[in-house]
């Protein structure tokens, strides 16, 4: 904000506050009856009215001497001069005041330190509600709040302006002669414009005509006719200044020009659009809206028309592209929200619009929407997600999905159960369910498909503990509804070739028979396991204590073979060659059908920690002991006694580590103990088949490793930059209780771009994957890459960045792409390249940092860059 008001005394009698040094009287008269009336006194109504009345304190200070003459009415301020009124604060080497006149003069005196030249010190320092102005002299008429000041200079937080001459001539607008408007900080601006008259209207505009704008002290060549220059914090309506390119497929364009209209502290819109000139055009809304404590969100809608070849050629085209997104998100009460982030777009809108290499190579695009309730003991949930795959134009969607659960409960537990220590058996059942509804619809350029279902899941469980060991047994029930059923029929049909000749071919047809099913299931099992803890008190280098925390579990869980004819939900026909096919009639259906086979199965795991306990400083007792976790590492191996073949499960191993903030670790793997035999199929290849053998009875080891995964990750920075300049940028909010929407997020509303964090000296994250399986004894597949970000700061002001991955396999490089600031203190340079791939280029932009003045840059980009926000 620009403010200029340099102070309003309303007074007819003085009250001093504070002084210094001294006062000197130049007369003494009975100054008791001077300055304050008899309060018993009856007014005189025939005198005039008083032209001022004092409404607030004023404090008066001066190093030197502060002079009050009563009858003239006028008081001076000498040596570093003070005035405190209100929320305005006056600092001079002199003031004069003049009641009956009331004006005011402040200006500085001549410094005689220096005889080489004239120099002034203590001139006038004017702040006003955190604004300051400053001037060689000052005069301020506080009847007729007209004023002048030479030689001035404003500034607030992000912009400043200076005049030879400044008239105000009301509360809120002055003019300025061969003024200047800059938002650089430095005393010496590296840019500004200078204009031989301007007007400032306060917390509004900055209006000035023929202006130049000086860059390193030199101007530019040609001067701006007339400017409008935004002189308010926070958002504001007004025009978005287009950019300006060029490219090989779409001409010369302009882009991102449109208008913002800030429509209250709580919504706003923007309306953007391009143009090219070999054919095609791109529009752009966003609205935003936000209510602080309630809802905040956005709508986004998009749409680009791009002509596909020279304008003169025969099959030159039109493609059209758009794009539809909503977010928001609303808390109604502290146990009720809903949220939405939904996005409908065509399939090459991101790949033809978007500069973002990420977005570029989206696949899939997910949203959805959800709205919860939750109780003390249950939560209720209405869904609808939707899947979008840009490459097959096939669309997922599922609405309504209504999920309910309810938590454990006991529904024989007594009050006061806990009360005497002792529970019954029966206390110890718990009960838990969980409900779905859900109907879903596929489609693609072909055909569409909608199924819908009811899933309903009740689970018993009962937790007795024996000695050390945790016993508990369960019982899960799961009931599904549909409205149809799948039908398989063996059918023949006649294939013709294209030289007419035709023959007979079998096939299957499916068809939904309409009738209402339910598919019945359930399983019980029991599983016990306990801890075991070693330790070991080492007190060597630093540690203090060893743990190893042993977990062993056993489990049997037994479910019934629901493929069975008795159950109802298998059927069969007769195939071609006379052979019975048995199939699921519910596969298809949301919740699918039901697992053929019997399950009676053992399973064992066993779960290690190991974790070391540091030794506390001699003489700290603030710090708590650190405690490191070394390594986690699980097993896990499975035995179904009702397979009727391979009955062992495969051993599974899990191991993850952390070493301190530095490095992550995890992985797992897979054996098998059986046994493989080599087949010759109809083509003469070789392939194998497991077979009931164990790998050790045939000598060949006691099992072999078929997978093998791992990934180590690592995330290092400087230490941040605890100074001032840090500190400066960070993005201030504005006031939280009048405006919802940052300042910030108006400039991306055109323009996503945001400056890094200089502060930080350097960062690397690294990742590394790799994958081993090995189907069988002779084939192997690999596969490993390593990803890496770098980014350090050459110097305070160079910010680089640096990222890519690289594939072992396949030897190349994927996606590098190097990015450059600068920070040129009042300007900053952005570069972005991207050497390798189809979406390669480059663009590079400086532009002015002041928001207000972000449209003045300069932009040159090629690639994947041109013709793109």
């Amino acid at each position: 904000m620009k403010t200029f008001s340099i102070i309003t005394i309303l007074f007819s009698t003085l009250l001093f506050a504070q002084q210094k040094e001294s006062v000197t009287p130049i007369s003494k008269p009975d100054t008791i009856k001077t300055i304050i009336a008899d309060s018993l006194a009856v007014p005189d109504s025939t005198k005039p009215k008083k032209q001022f009345d004092v409404d607030a304190v004023i404090n008066a200070a001066a190093s030197d001497s502060l002079i009050f003459q009563v009858k003239k009415k006028k008081m001076y301020l000498y040596g570093s001069g003070e005035l405190k009124y209100k929320s305005t604060d006056l600092k001079s080497a002199k003031i004069f005041i003049d009641y009956q006149k009331n004006e005011l003069e402040a200006f500085g005196i001549e410094d005689t330190s220096d005889t080489a030249k004239v120099k002034m010190k203590g001139n006038p320092h004017l702040t006003e509600g955190g604004e300051t102005f400053e001037g060689s002299y000052i005069r301020h008429n506080f009847k007729t709040q007209r004023g002048y000041i030479s030689l001035a200079k404003n500034k607030d937080k992000e912009q400043r302006y200076e005049g030879e001459k400044v008239k105000k001539v009301d509360k809120s607008t002055f003019f300025i002669e061969d003024g200047m408007f800059t938002s650089c900080e430095s005393d010496t601006p590296h840019t500004y414009f200078a204009a031989h008259e301007m007007k400032v209207m306060q917390k509004d505009k900055i209006i000035a005509k023929w202006i130049f704008m000086y860059i390193g002290g030199v101007p530019l060549p040609i001067p701006i006719p007339f400017a409008v220059i935004p002189n308010e914090s926070g958002r504001r309506s007004g025009i978005i200044i287009p950019g300006y390119g060029q490219d090989r497929d779409r001409g010369q364009y302009f882009y991102n020009f449109g208008y913002f209209w800030a429509m209250s502290d709580y919504m706003d819109l923007a309306l953007t659009g391009d143009y090219y000139t070999k054919g095609g055009w791109g529009a752009r809304s966003r609205y935003r809206y936000a209510k602080r404590y309630d809802f905040n969100g956005s709508f986004n809608v998009g749409f680009s028309r791009l002509d596909i070849g020279e304008p003169n050629d025969p099959v030159k085209n039109q493609r059209d592209d758009w794009n539809l997104s909503w977010n928001h998100s609303q808390q109604f009460d502290p146990t009720s929200q809903f949220s939405a982030n939904l996005q409908f777009v065509s399939s090459n809108y991101l790949r033809e619009n978007s500069i973002d290499y990420n977005t570029i190579l989206t696949q899939q695009i997910v949203s959805g929407a959800n709205f919860s309730k939750n109780w003390e003991n249950s939560n209720i949930s209405l869904n609808y997600s939707r899947t979008q795959s840009l490459d097959t134009t096939l669309v997922s969607e599922s609405f309504p999905n209504i999920n309910y659960s309810q938590n454990v409960f006991y529904p024989f537990r007594r009050e006061n159960s806990f009360a005497d220590g002792k529970q019954k058996w029966y206390e110890l059942i718990g009960i838990s369910y969980s409900g779905q509804f859900s109907r879903t619809n596929q489609k693609d350029a072909v055909k569409s498909k909608s199924d819908m279902g009811a899933q309903h899941n009740i689970n018993l469980n009962f937790s007795p503990k024996v000695g050390y060991i945790n016993v508990s047994p369960t019982f899960s029930y799961q009931e599904k509804w549909y409205n149809k059923r799948l039908k398989l029929e063996p059918a023949r049909y006649e294939h013709f070739y294209p030289n007419g000749k035709s023959e007979m071919r079998d096939t299957v047809l499916d068809t939904s028979v309409k009738e209402l099913n339910f598919v019945r299931t359930f399983s019980m099992g029991v599983s016990a396991s306990t801890k075991i803890y070693g330790v070991m008190n080492p007190n060597l280098l630093g540690v203090e204590s060893f743990r190893h925390t042993l977990t062993p579990s056993v489990s049997y869980n037994y479910q019934p073979d629901f493929s069975d004819d008795k159950w109802g939900y298998y059927d069969s026909y007769i195939d071609s060659t006379g052979k019975k096919v048995r199939y699921d009639k519910f596969t298809r259906e949301v919740f699918q059908g039901v697992n053929g086979g019997r399950s009676q199965s053992i399973n064992f795991s066993l779960g290690n920690v190991f974790e070391i306990k540091m030794a506390k400083t001699p003489g700290d007792t603030t710090k708590e002991q650190k405690k490191i976790q070394l390594l986690n590492f699980d097993a896990s191996v499975g035995y179904n006694f009702a397979a009727d073949s391979m009955k062992l499960r495969d051993l599974s191993l899990s191991y993850r580590t952390q070493i301190g903030d530095i490095i992550n670790f995890s992985g797992s793997s897979s054996y098998t103990f059986y046994d493989q035999i080599v087949e010759t199929n109809q083509y003469g290849q070789e392939t194998y088949r497991y077979v009931n053998q164990y790998l050790a009875s045939n000598g060949k080891g006691l099992f072999r490793l078929t997978n093998l995964n791992f990934s180590i990750s690592s995330t290092l920075s400087g230490e941040k930059l605890k100074s001032s300049e840090a500190e400066k940028q960070k993005n201030p909010e504005a006031n939280e209780d009048q405006v919802a929407i940052k300042k910030k997020d108006f400039i991306a509303l055109y323009d996503d771009s945001q400056a890094p964090d200089l502060s930080i000296p350097w960062n690397l994250s690294l990742s590394y994957n790799y994958n081993f399986s090995k189907p069988n004894p002779k084939e192997s597949d690999i596969f490993s890459n390593i990803s890496a970000d770098l980014g350090f700061s050459l110097t305070k002001n160079w910010k680089f960045t640096v990222r890519g991955s690289y594939d072992f396999q396949e030897k190349k490089i994927s996606a590098p792409q190097i990015t450059v600031y600068r920070d040129l203190h009042c300007w900053e340079m952005n570069f972005s390249w991207n050497p390798l791939g189809s979406y390669s280029g480059f663009r590079f932009e400086i532009r002015m940092k002041a928001p207000e003045l972000q449209d003045i840059k300069v932009t040159k980009s090629d690639g994947m860059y041109s013709g793109r926000r």
